[in-house]
């Protein structure tokens, strides 16, 4: 980050609902900063990835969210009113879902959803939003994109639908972009192509990324950092280049039961949890 101010801080964040059985505590005392730079975050299902992702952006609904620091560009996010947060949400900071099908509205053309974040957040006029749109289409390297502009998100393939996405995100030109498995629903190939469209376009805009992921092989080579979470907590953070020099021993179980192809016959490494590894709330 080059001694900038961070885009991001987070310090202390917490977020718990309250069950039945008692509180569950989703996210434990959670601390980062983020510049204009690529931030995996990876750990397995329930280790509280993506609700910290929502919770930067004041998206858990029904949870109990507490941050000694939740700052994005100087703005108290922990306490900003819901007109800061209009401006904030969506058009500063902009999250990409893990499945279009969920994310993209079924009963409007990819082109009207477009259309409708460029006037709503960029205040655009109908003809300038429309050029915007298909701008951005071309941007994440859409063939078609008068084409997939008139489609239905059901007419369309996943990785495209994919692309669909992230260009609805982008279309703002956030300051940061929180990306919840974005690919995790797509083949390998299709994978790459949507991974090589978010880097260049990142890097293009200069902006701050945050990568939600469960695979530490793709995040080790698309990220410069890496946050490791178990349980809630973050346990180790480190380069993503020397991902393979992690200490933790939670970080070296996930790292043995990666499947190799010099492996092949052999049963894979079954993780083993300690208690210990648990910090006190």
């Amino acid at each position: 980050m080059s001694g900038e101010r961070p885009l991001l801080e987070v310090e202390n964040l917490r977020v718990s609902y309250r069950t039945a059985k008692g509180p569950v505590h989703a996210v434990r005392g959670v601390s980062f900063s983020l510049g204009r730079e690529k931030l995996g975050i990876v750990g397995e299902s329930g280790s509280g990835k993506s609700q910290t992702g929502r919770a930067i952006l004041g998206l858990t609904a029904g949870a109990e969210v507490t941050a000694d620091t939740l700052r994005f560009d100087g703005i108290d996010l922990g306490h900003a009113s819901q007109r800061t947060w209009r401006a904030v949400r969506g058009s500063r900071i902009s999250m990409i879902m893990q499945d279009p099908k969920y994310s993209l509205n079924p009963v409007m053309t990819v082109g009207a959803q477009l259309v409708e974040a460029a006037r709503l957040k960029k205040g655009l006029g109908r003809q300038a939003a429309r050029a915007a749109a298909i701008a951005m289409l071309e941007a994440v390297r859409i063939d078609e994109p008068e084409r997939v502009f008139a489609a239905y998100p059901h007419e369309l393939s996943g990785g495209m639908g994919q692309r669909a996405m992230i260009a609805m995100m982008l279309i703002p030109d956030p300051d940061v972009l929180i990306a919840d498995e974005p690919t995790s629903a797509l083949d390998v190939t299709i994978q790459l192509q949507v991974l090589a469209i978010m880097d260049r376009l990142v890097e293009a805009r200069g902006m701050g990324l945050i990568l939600i992921s469960h695979d530490l092989e793709l995040v080790a080579t698309f990220c410069d950092r890496v946050l490791v979470m178990y349980a809630g907590q973050v346990v180790e953070t480190l380069d993503a280049a020397r991902l393979g020099e992690a200490q933790h021993p939670y970080t070296r179980g996930l790292l043995a039961c990666l499947p190799r192809v010099d492996n092949r016959g052999s049963p894979l490494p079954v993780m083993r949890r300690d208690p210990a590894w648990l910090q006190p709330l």
